[in-house]
């Protein structure tokens, strides 16, 4: 692999980076002292309002880049994406109200919810088959660090009394928007969206400054490679007529949508996003204060960057449905854990505390998995014609569920507490049996090839099989 085309999806994850960050900042933000003193201690429809409205925003991201997405190019819906972010995160900033504080977190949703919907799939499209997974799960990667940031970075403001314990970590969202909107113009185009354009020579001199290392040897892999895009692209054309409705209306393109809307759904069905973004409640309720809870949630983060590092290393050698699997079967287990020992609770045990904090712990090392894989499988599973529309909706499957669990989750915590979780434990036993039965391996797959494996007739050989040709013709 190129290192210009890993600095290339590395920077591209500072998308991610902003998502990550957002989901730490408003966990602690809702729970410092001088938020709840500010905004004259918010009820839990509120709470839940103020972390649903980026995921409402979110979803308005991913349903405008369905229409512009293929229009814009993948730089330019970069590009307007961190805009968006910058001014959103500057209202929350200085937000005097709590409808100010809403409509700039709903603002900056509708950003996140355009670079989670471009960025894996640019990754992807600019990565070699070997190192897609990987590449695509930078998001994921950068998205611990969001995280990470977020949550040392709202404990140390915990320490400052005054409205800049909560103001300064929503100012800080900016940083990020501000290097990815500046830095962008850097990167390449993606290869596979100047083809489809049919801008074909801009499509070859892009893949030779992405894949190319000067030798005979690779200039020919190149050329292959162009030649598999375009027949491809032919192939495709010639076969279906591409209209907005050819996703629903093919079979094999609609069970792909299906696949990838499931495995956007089941991540936040796994109830990652109900500990992420209510971690403080939650640790309140097991007796820890606000330092200590905060402290707690911040080791997390740095756990999760080695999980994650750890995960992109194995995706290319284990693959993509056996770590989904034990994922969620992982995750469904340390839920039950919870719940079960909740039920028995007694705060006077000290060592029930801890198991209670551990099984958080044990289920954000299965979410790894999960977390990484579901924005790689969508973003390469569709054909380059459909692939922007395609990712789009499946992100938006992820954030219209993000959004009803922020919103109602409060309340479920107040009523029920940790009983909740039992709910995310049959989500992720049905996650597993879905993974197990119905999910094609996709590991060391070309996107080309990604035809064949979906059963699509009219494929053209794939660049391997023509590679081998060529090889044997050379022999004789």
């Amino acid at each position: 692999m190129k290192f210009t085309t890993l600095l290339s999806a590395v920077f591209l994850a500072i998308g991610g980076f902003l998502f990550g960050y957002d989901s730490g900042i408003i966990t602690s933000t809702i729970g410092q002292p001088e938020f709840i003193k500010y905004f004259s201690n918010p009820s839990d429809n509120t709470t839940g309002g103020v972390v649903s409205a980026f995921q409402g925003g979110a979803i308005l991201g991913t349903i405008i880049n369905v229409y512009t997405g293929d229009r814009l190019g993948r730089k330019l819906t970069v590009f307007a994406g961190a805009c968006v972010s910058i001014f959103g995160c500057a209202l929350q900033a200085g937000a005097v109200s709590m409808a100010m504080l809403i409509i700039g977190r709903f603002i900056a949703g509708v950003a996140v919810g355009l670079l989670t919907s471009v960025v894996p799939m640019y990754a992807g499209e600019m990565a070699e088959a070997s190192s897609r997974g990987m590449m695509s799960g930078l998001l994921q990667w950068m998205l611990s660090w969001g995280y990470l940031v977020a949550q040392w970075l709202g404990y140390g403001c915990n320490f400052v009394n005054s409205p800049f314990q909560w103001r300064f970590p929503l100012a800080f969202q900016c940083i990020p928007g501000i290097i990815l909107a500046s830095g962008v113009w850097f990167l390449n185009e993606s290869p596979r969206w100047l083809m489809e354009k049919d801008r074909h020579d801009e499509a070859l001199a892009t893949l030779q400054r992405l894949h190319g290392d000067g030798t005979p040897e690779k200039d020919q892999y190149i050329e292959l490679e162009f030649q598999e895009i375009r027949d491809t692209i032919e192939a495709e054309r010639a076969s279906t007529k591409i209209t907005w409705s050819s996703i629903l209306t093919k079979p094999t393109w609609r069970r792909r949508l299906i696949l990838g809307c499931a495995v956007q759904a089941f991540g936040p069905l796994s109830g990652i996003n109900v500990i992420n973004y209510y971690g403080t409640r939650i640790y309140a309720s097991l007796g820890f204060d606000t330092h200590t809870t905060l402290m707690i949630i911040g080791i997390s983060g740095a756990l999760s960057i080695v999980y994650c590092t750890g995960g992109l290393w194995a995706l290319e050698r284990v693959g993509r449905i056996k770590p989904l699997i034990i994922g969620s079967a992982g995750m469904g287990l340390a839920l039950v854990c919870n719940a079960a020992m909740s039920q028995h609770y007694d705060e006077t045990n000290t060592n029930q505390l801890r198991a209670m904090v551990a099984m958080n712990f044990v289920f954000s090392f299965f979410y790894t998995f999960i977390g990484i894989i579901s924005w790689v499988y969508p973003a390469e599973i569709f054909p380059v014609d459909i692939r922007n529309q395609g990712n789009s909706i499946t992100t938006f499957t992820n954030w219209t569920i993000n959004l009803v669990f922020a919103q109602f989750s409060p309340t479920a915590l107040t009523n029920i507490g940790f009983r909740y979780f039992y709910v995310f434990f049959v989500f992720n036993i049905i996650a597993g049996f879905c993974y197990f039965f119905f999910f094609p391996e996709t590991k060391g797959k070309t996107l080309e090839q990604m035809d064949v494996l979906f059963g699509d007739a009219n494929v053209p050989p794939s660049s391997v099989e023509k590679q081998e040709t060529t090889l044997v013709e050379h022999v004789q």
